[in-house]
């Protein structure tokens, strides 16, 4: 096998490797797993924490699309659109088994996965919800007042509130709706209904 092969097939199986038994499963068992010699998967990742590292470029850099960070910020829809249409492409692209139990065995056992990806979501997704929130409602902009922690808690909320889902299926393991649609729109229209009341008193009270 060239090498260049033999490097995507110890990639493919490390991510549904580490999805199946988490982060403290070994490389020497994935080797046997993939009947090779252990010597060969250092050939290509030097420690387990290259080929991890490998697993978050594959696993999560790669569905995250760059038309999200804009999707967000553009003003000729309604935040309510722009979220419902950023969340059913998101439920869409990461609500799968690899990519949902690596997230999840990632934060229990520290190794970065988790808190790297939730920092790009924070970046590019709540921070500029909220400050989308605040230009539809005619409040201060954001630039020139702070967004608080409160205001960026009630998108987090949101986003916590779908990805749930996620962690019904693959990590419970009980049955979902099969209308995903359906409850993202329901979830968004909900949340913003909501905020639309709580975000004014907020900026009052901050």
């Amino acid at each position: 096998m060239r090498a260049a092969d033999r490097e995507r097939a110890i990639v493919d199986e490390a991510i549904r490797f580490f999805a199946e038994r988490g982060f403290e499963g070994q490389t020497r068992e994935l080797a046997k797993r993939m009947g090779i010699t252990h010597s060969a998967i250092y050939r290509h990742f030097p420690s387990k924490e290259a080929l991890i590292e490998r697993v978050y470029q594959e696993v999560y850099l790669s569905r995250w699309s760059p038309d999200w960070g804009p999707m967000i910020r553009d003003r000729s829809l309604s935040l309510e659109a722009r979220l419902t249409r950023f969340y059913l492409d998101y439920v869409e692209r990461v609500f799968e088994y690899n990519w949902v139990r690596i997230f999840v065995f990632s934060g229990m056992k520290s190794f970065g996965i988790t808190s790297r990806y939730l920092d790009i979501v924070r970046r590019e997704i709540i921070e500029p919800a909220a400050a989308e929130l605040r230009h539809e409602l005619k409040l201060p902009d954001a630039k020139a007042h702070s967004l608080s922690e409160r205001e960026t808690e009630l998108f987090w909320g949101l986003h916590g509130r779908i990805f749930y889902l996620a962690i019904r299926k693959f990590i419970y393991e009980t049955p979902i709706p099969p209308d995903l649609d359906a409850i993202v729109r329901d979830a968004v229209q909900t949340f913003m209904d909501g905020a639309k009341t709580t975000m004014p008193r907020l900026l009052v009270s901050g």
